[in-house]
């Protein structure tokens, strides 16, 4: 087995178990713990309780290994596998009782900096509807038996997702980015969870997907399900996913998208 196999195999247990931590959490009662860049962005004490219940389970699984979650920040490791995890992506969904929120988890190679870093493995594990997509490196992109592929777009123009960040101050730079992009969308979609958008956009769901504004934990297993999809991916800074901005499509579309954007 590859070390990347081995990474997918190991994110996929405790994904499917972190999961269903969540949920559990989510049917008892869901406690606001606290706000962080702003009033609506908001973090449960089931956020918490997973991530640390992930970074046990990662630390006994590979000791040796760094950790950068949502919730407990960056902390580098000795072997140079890193874990990017977000226990709750899309918790405002989760504490309304929405069900399009998941647990994700990457491993990748290198410092917890996406400029820097190689994905090797992805899990991105919605627990309402049971759907757990994954990838790993060279190895594709999978949601159950069937191996994914982004779509190729039409006349009609594409499904586009996208995002809105929580500082009120970035609504009207993005309201008049998206009036750019409705001429080349059939239609837009805003799911409110960045990891399943890009698990979307690989499963053909979508026809593409940008944000301004994302964390590495948003996108870390997800960019890789749209890379081993056959998508591609950029932004910035770097022309890489960043908290510039984050795009993902077909390779014919992708150009289309990103010119209009003019981020």
């Amino acid at each position: 087995m590859t070390l990347a196999a081995d990474l997918l195999d190991i994110a996929t247990r405790i994904a499917r178990d972190a999961g269903a931590l969540a949920h559990r959490r989510r049917q008892e009662g869901v406690t606001v713990a606290a706000t962080k860049s702003a009033a609506a962005d908001i973090v449960t004490a089931a956020d918490r309780e997973v991530e640390a219940y992930i970074r046990a389970e990662l630390a006994r699984e590979r000791p040796g290994d760094g950790f950068f979650g949502e919730e407990s920040g960056a902390e580098e490791g000795e072997t140079g596998i890193t874990w990017v995890v977000d226990p709750i992506d899309g918790t405002v969904n989760y504490a309304y009782g929405i069900p399009a929120w998941a647990v994700s988890i990457a491993a990748v190679e290198g410092p917890p900096d996406t400029a820097s870093w190689t994905a090797l493995a992805g899990v991105v594990f919605n627990p309402v509807t049971g759907e757990l997509f994954r990838a790993s490196r060279g190895g594709g992109a999978w949601l159950g038996g069937q191996r994914l592929a982004v779509s190729e777009v039409g006349p009609a123009g594409g499904l586009i997702a996208t995002g809105f960040g929580y500082d009120p101050a970035t609504h009207a730079p993005a309201l008049e980015q998206l009036s750019r992009v409705m001429p080349i969308a059939r239609d837009v979609r805003r799911i409110g969870a960045a990891s399943l958008d890009l698990a979307s956009v690989a499963a053909g769901r979508m026809d593409a997907y940008y944000e301004r504004g994302t964390h590495p934990w948003d996108h870390a297993a997800g960019a890789l399900l749209v890379a081993e999809a056959g998508g591609t991916l950029g932004g910035a800074p770097g022309g890489r996913p960043g908290r510039g901005m984050v795009i993902a499509a077909g390779a014919e579309f992708f150009p289309v998208l990103e010119a209009v954007l003019d981020y």
